[in-house]
């Protein structure tokens, strides 16, 4: 079997990652011809089908890449899914006319998605919105591996040379990656000492006397609009929007049909022309 018809007849599975990742690599790397008609395909024609061939025979270099990024402490499945993205975007925006392998030009485009992926998973408030802080927060990571725990005064400037930075942007990126996160509403332990959630630190308004009068208020304000929306319809509307929201059980459209002698799709016409009423009445008479 060639290994054209070999990546057209392979259905890579779902289910398992390890069984991903052995039938991605059981896919024969494209020579440089077979590549080049491939590409030729997809760019000049449009052919979706030399595209998705391309594609799969590259996703072993898409694992290899993702890899590459488990010290983040995010799921190697989904590294490997922005990976197999910025692929796909390779393989689109691919000229074959550049006189490089499709490799080459996706490797940008691969890491691309991945560091995005990072950046917005790697804490909830986002630790780089720029892209200098990008740059930086993957340097960073990079040396931090190599340092230590912690950079030393010559060591931060050190990195600040080196990456063209300030010595306090190399802090300041230093504290956002190692900072911890905390739930909003977390539950204090019985150690005195803990910390206390955010959450506690704001007053719990939902029995304030003020508020429970403005909603009760508010309340009574709808109710009565509401009863004067109604009285504004015809007998037959009222008693319809009545039957279908204003019991505990609904009464069907054809039970409506059959009491008033018209089709049930009058039914629901009438229904929606008295809702819309109701609905302008009570936009009218919003509290100011």
């Amino acid at each position: 079997m060639n290994k054209t018809l070999q990546i057209k007849e392979m259905a890579l599975p779902l289910g398992s990652l390890e069984a991903y990742i052995q039938r991605a690599y059981d896919v024969a790397v494209l020579t440089e011809a077979e590549e080049a008609a491939l590409t030729l395909r997809f760019y000049e024609q449009g052919d979706l089908d030399a595209a998705r061939q391309l594609i799969v025979a590259h996703l072993r270099f898409v694992l290899r890449i993702a890899k590459g990024y488990l010290g983040y402490g995010l799921p190697l499945s989904d590294l490997i899914q922005e990976g197999n993205i910025g692929l796909m975007k390779a393989v689109k925006r691919f000229n074959p006319h550049m006189g490089v392998r499709l490799v080459s030009f996706a490797i940008h485009w691969i890491k691309a998605e991945i560091h995005e992926f990072i950046i917005r998973n790697w804490r909830i408030v986002k630790v780089a919105t720029t892209k200098a802080q990008r740059k930086l927060f993957f340097n960073l990571r990079n040396a931090k591996k190599e340092i230590g725990v912690s950079f030393t005064a010559e060591e931060v400037a050190a990195l600040a040379s080196e990456l063209n930075v300030s010595n306090k942007d190399v802090r300041e990126m230093e504290i956002r990656m190692y900072a911890h996160d905390m739930a909003f509403d977390a539950q204090d332990d019985d150690d005195d000492s803990a910390t206390v959630a955010p959450a506690h630190y704001l007053e719990d308004m939902r029995f304030a006397p003020s508020l429970q009068i403005e909603n009760r208020d508010e309340e009574d304000h709808n109710r009565q609009n509401l009863y004067a929306a109604l009285d504004g319809l015809d007998e037959r509307s009222r008693d319809i929007v009545s039957a279908r929201w204003l019991v505990d059980k609904k009464t069907t459209l054809e039970d409506l049909a059959a009491r008033y002698q018209i089709s049930a799709e009058r039914v629901r016409q009438i229904e929606k022309g008295a809702m819309l009423k109701l609905k302008n009445h009570m936009q009218e008479s919003v509290l100011p």
